[in-house]
């Protein structure tokens, strides 16, 4: 007896698993792509973080330059008055380095030494007729006559050179020095560091195929987005345009 064999006609799927399937696509090429976005860092040569940090008089930040939850630099809002060399105030924005880490700068009248104001373009590194120092200070007062690289500089950058599991890797701190004698303000915008051993960094580099920009804050959302899914995803995108209109 033969048995009858006749091809099968192909079901057709629902509207509802259709959604489904175009949803589950949806996620996983988003999940591709964050797998992606995650995996930059790790091949790119410069992490750069945006950021907007004001430290007023008497205020301190510790400055984490690569997202280690290791601090590396303290930028210091400093002013206080002393009678050792008569009347003198300090009005002095200072780097204080962790042990092993300094900044680029030069050594002053008086012994001091100042952290250089170094402009776009320039280079950190070893070899390129810079000093680094575990102290500097940006600027001082004395008197009521100030004096330092940073004073009425506009923007300018922080060079420094730092320790990443024992080998010397360069840096540097965007940072706007403004105020008047006793109010001096330091606003930190952003920084960077280049992830090849004793490799020189250019100041104020924040473009380019060898540079990854960092936002953590808004980075921990998305990625919280895209773990819920396409739900995530649109709740994200609702929340955004909520945001746009205030």
């Amino acid at each position: 007896m033969k048995s009858s064999s006749r091809p099968r006609t192909p079901s057709k799927l629902s509207d509802s698993v259709h959604r489904q399937l175009n949803m589950y696509a949806l996620a996983a090429s988003a999940a591709g792509v964050g797998a992606l976005a995650l995996a930059q860092p790790a091949d790119a040569e410069i992490i750069y973080t945006k950021t907007h940090r004001v430290i007023e008089v008497g205020r301190h930040y510790n400055l984490d330059l690569n997202n280690d939850k290791v601090t590396d630099l303290v930028l210091s809002n400093v002013f206080t008055c002393t009678t050792e060399e008569g009347s003198v105030c300090w009005d002095a924005a200072d780097e204080n380095a962790a042990p092993g880490n300094w900044a680029a700068g030069y050594r002053a009248t008086r012994g001091y030494i100042f952290a250089s104001a170094m402009k776009p373009g320039e280079r950190i590194g070893s070899g390129l007729g810079r000093r680094f120092y575990r102290y500097a200070a940006l600027e001082f007062v004395f008197a009521a006559g100030r004096t330092g690289p940073w004073y009425k500089a506009g923007t300018r950058y922080l060079g420094v050179k730092f320790l990443i599991k024992g080998k010397t890797h360069y840096g540097w701190a965007r940072l706007e020095v403004t105020g008047n004698f006793g109010t001096m303000k330091i606003t930190l915008t952003g920084y960077a560091y280049e992830t090849i051993p004793n490799k020189p960094i250019i100041a104020g580099k924040t473009k380019g195929l060898d540079v990854v920009t960092m936002q953590p804050d808004t980075a921990r959302g998305s990625l919280g987005r895209l773990a819920r899914g396409s739900a995530g995803l649109a709740a994200g995108r609702q929340a955004e345009s909520g945001n746009a209109m205030h």
